[in-house]
């Protein structure tokens, strides 16, 4: 039986994040119809599996990792794999304090590997911490640490190069 207590939590969680989640399926499927399903998708596993959540500081981290896995699925499926162009995501976003829009920041993370920009995107956009986004991506933390070092070093030369520098 579900710990009510864990489940009003998780709703909470959900309500108070859902566009994040919107948006982090999108950016793997670039579709608005299977980004939505591959998030209800993903509530519906985390809520059969609520119970196996030990501690509830690791939330986020353990639903980001079923959405990620679920959108993951979802394109394997449907053969297909897409990363969502940066205006989109852009316009899908919440609006943050900040407005200021960095187009050559958007084409040097569009141009990575996805391997490279999920670290990018979890770590800096989502704000999760290194050993979250191990956690997420299942993988040792010494390898996001030399993801996210090889990403940022890809992307100082690209805006180095568009720069002319």
């Amino acid at each position: 039986m579900i710990n009510s207590h864990a489940e009003q939590l998780f709703v909470s969680f959900i309500r108070a994040n859902k566009e994040r989640f919107y948006l982090l399926a999108y950016s793997y499927t670039k579709n608005e119809q299977d980004a939505l399903d591959v998030v209800q998708d993903s509530i519906q596993k985390a809520l059969q599996s609520i119970h196996t959540l030990k501690d509830e500081q690791q939330l986020k981290s353990w639903f980001y990792k079923i959405v990620s896995r679920t959108a993951i699925d979802f394109l394997r499926k449907h053969k297909r794999m897409q990363v969502m162009e940066d205006e989109k995501l852009a316009f899908f976003t919440p609006q943050q304090v900040d407005t200021y829009e960095n187009t050559d920041l958007e084409d040097a993370l569009g141009s990575l590997p996805t391997v490279y920009r999920e670290v990018i995107v979890l770590r800096y956009f989502e704000d999760l911490k290194i050993e979250d986004v191990a956690h997420v991506l299942d993988v040792n933390i010494s390898t996001v640490k030399s993801r996210l070092y090889k990403a940022l070093k890809l992307l100082r030369i690209q805006l180095q190069d568009e720069e002319g520098i």
